[in-house]
């Protein structure tokens, strides 16, 4: 019975250690995101520098995810990806932790390594190739590229038998076109391009709200053009209902990216179960009101009916995404007195928002499981010693918690446009516009490109309605 009770003091401990309250991993770390969110990127970095341990623990990703975002604004480029390619090898050379993945069945998923979403996993690729383009590093921006789409289908072999929206990244294979031409590679231009045309149409279209934009389709029918591909460039242009004209390039010309706004934020959410025996060992989670049932399999409890059968209801939390708006809606370009329309390419709320949505169903099982297992041992230790149970009881409702972990520094949307540009120095004006305009802020850049030179540029708007996280 001592070793029993180490044993619960011990669960005791790592519950308390595991879970601040009902804090999720964003008010944890609130003084880095309130720099953040504000712009103040410098003292955001020193937060993250202050805190290196983080490095080296459970979190380890998301650290070596913000790190490569904030250095990336900073415009240290080299050092964001020496971060970004620390997030890749840790998810490529992970291996589940036995102990680990035991624990979490006991206490929660936060003891064990968070490994990171779908489209994170794909977003560190693309915020890599966007170093690399900023440094003039094509090859090395286009391993970025094949890299996702590598991601991607692994991704889709995982959930071969599953509900999963997320089968290909339009945005990435659009990304993809625009690096293959910025270097001069127009026959794989065109065929990336196509690739992410047919993605935005058949995938983003129908489960992410999300049109092609008018740029990639300009794109497809010039470097159909550029190639000599004349029954393609005649199928999309009566597809598109757009005529091409072939103008030869007297310049250079700019790719601008707007991220805007901020992703969402993890936050937890609970459901009422039902628990009712069966025949057989098994007991059945059930909650009428949102149809839901799930079976489970429980060893026998040794004297008396007991179990989890004599309970009337438990409480399972789960994670949920809470949406951060951008302020600001729409953007646009100003050259010459020319307006370039800033287009949608990759909304990254709503990406995330329907992946979280899609493996609910496997969610619910994994917190189930972990409920059934922790109620099951209470009862077990209640058979032996009641004082012992009540222990057992405390520890499994302060340890019941979803993993609010994600990179939440990411965009909310992603925009971009292209436009030509003059040899030599050009003004450049941004102009973004709060809903219905009522408000409009400018932003003044200039930039020097050389004949048949693409310029890459991102900027960030960081400005969001506020979360209310009220407890």
């Amino acid at each position: 019975m001592n070793k029993l009770y180490k044993l619960l003091y011990g669960l005791g401990i790592l519950a308390i250690l595991q879970t601040s309250g009902c804090a999720s991993y964003y008010q944890k770390n609130l003084i880095f995101q309130e720099h953040f969110a504000k712009g103040q990127i410098e003292e955001a970095n020193k937060v993250l520098d202050k805190n290196k341990k983080a490095a080296s623990n459970n979190n380890k990703l998301l650290y070596f995810f913000q790190k490569g975002v904030v250095l990336q604004m900073l415009k240290q480029y080299e050092e964001s990806n020496g971060y970004f390619e620390e997030a890749y090898i840790f998810t490529e050379d992970f291996r589940k932790s036995y102990t680990k993945e035991a624990a979490s069945l006991l206490v929660n998923p936060t003891v064990k390594p968070y490994t990171g979403e779908d489209h994170e996993l794909v977003m560190m690729h693309y915020f890599k190739a966007l170093n690399f383009l900023r440094m003039d590093r094509y090859d090395e921006a286009l391993v970025e590229c094949r890299r996702i789409n590598n991601k991607l289908n692994l991704l889709n072999d995982r959930y071969e038998k599953r509900k999963n929206r997320y089968k290909r990244d339009a945005f990435a294979l659009n990304l993809m076109g625009i690096t293959y031409e910025a270097s001069g590679d127009v026959n794989n231009a065109f065929i990336a391009y196509r690739n992410a045309y047919d993605a935005y149409q058949e995938d983003y279209k129908v489960h992410f709200n999300l049109d092609v934009p008018v740029q990639l389709k300009k794109d497809l029918l010039r470097t159909a053009y550029l190639n000599g591909f004349k029954e393609e460039l005649a199928l999309f242009e009566q597809r598109f209902n757009l005529k091409y004209e072939h103008k030869e390039k007297d310049g250079g010309e700019m790719v601008f990216f707007w991220h805007n706004g901020l992703g969402p934020v993890k936050d937890e959410w609970s459901i009422n179960f039902f628990i009712v025996r069966q025949q057989g060992g098994i007991v059945m989670f059930v909650n009428e009101e949102l149809g839901l049932s799930f079976p489970f399999p429980l060893p026998p409890t040794g004297e008396g009916s007991g179990g989890l059968g004599d309970l009337k209801f438990v409480r399972v939390a789960f994670p949920k995404y809470l949406e951060r708006k951008p302020y600001y809606r729409t953007g646009e370009l100003v050259v010459r007195q020319k307006s370039y329309k800033l287009e949608d390419a990759q909304n990254i709320n709503e990406i995330a928002f329907k992946t979280l949505e899609d493996r609910m169903l496997r969610e619910m099982s994994n917190s189930l499981m972990r409920l059934a297992l922790k109620q099951a041992a209470e009862q077990q230790v209640r058979n032996q010693n009641e004082n012992l149970g009540a222990l057992l009881s405390v520890i499994n409702a302060v340890s019941e918690k979803s993993d609010t972990r994600n990179w939440q520094t990411l965009p909310y949307n992603i925009s971009y446009a292209r436009i030509p540009l003059n040899e030599g120095a050009n003004q450049l004006t941004l102009k973004t516009f709060s809903p219905r305009k009522s408000r409009n802020d400018e932003q003044e850049f200039e930039f020097h490109a050389k004949k048949g030179q693409t310029v890459f540029h991102i900027f960030h708007s960081l400005e969001s309605i506020p979360l209310n996280l009220a407890y």
